[in-house]
């Protein structure tokens, strides 16, 4: 089964966004490795799915959908440089950022929303090693950010 197969199953589209918000490109090829700038959880609109604080303004579940968006955004981020999804054999790691509140201590419950749907579309090879990391501010308001490595097929 192909990785559009497999998305198409899921009922998940892949946003087609791609505009860096800074000078940097949305992934970079060495090797084997895909490295993958940090994405945000913007719609196609550029619009964010939630702002603010975890724990504060946005609630664990709002972060934990907005860790997916992210991590989708990455994906097209990936996709855009690699051509095709089916290039990836596994996720490697997982760099999840939230935007915490003061005494907001569960990161891992955010970014597991970018975890869960990663092993959803490549199943066990979707899970890599993983830090959730809690900040004091994320661009523009961004409850999360994630980024990805992600080893590839030749």
């Amino acid at each position: 089964m192909t990785v559009a197969d497999r998305l198409k199953e899921l009922g998940i589209t892949l946003p087609t966004r791609i505009a860096p918000a800074g000078v940097y490109v949305p992934a970079v090829v060495t090797g084997k490795l895909c490295y993958v700038s940090g994405h945000v959880n913007a719609d196609d609109t550029g619009t964010f799915t939630s702002k603010g604080k975890v724990g504060a303004e946005v609630s664990i579940q709002q972060g934990h959908d907005a860790a997916r968006q992210a991590a989708l955004n990455c994906l097209n981020g990936a996709r855009s440089v690699i051509g095709s999804l089916d290039r990836v054999a596994r996720v490697v790691r997982v760099t999840g950022y939230v935007n915490s509140a003061p005494g907001f201590d569960q990161h891992p419950k955010v970014i597991n929303g970018a975890s869960e749907v990663l092993r959803d579309i490549f199943g066990d090879d979707g899970v890599g090693a993983r830090s959730a990391i809690g900040v004091a501010e994320l661009p523009s308001g961004a409850p999360v950010e994630v980024e990805l490595i992600l080893e590839l097929r030749d």
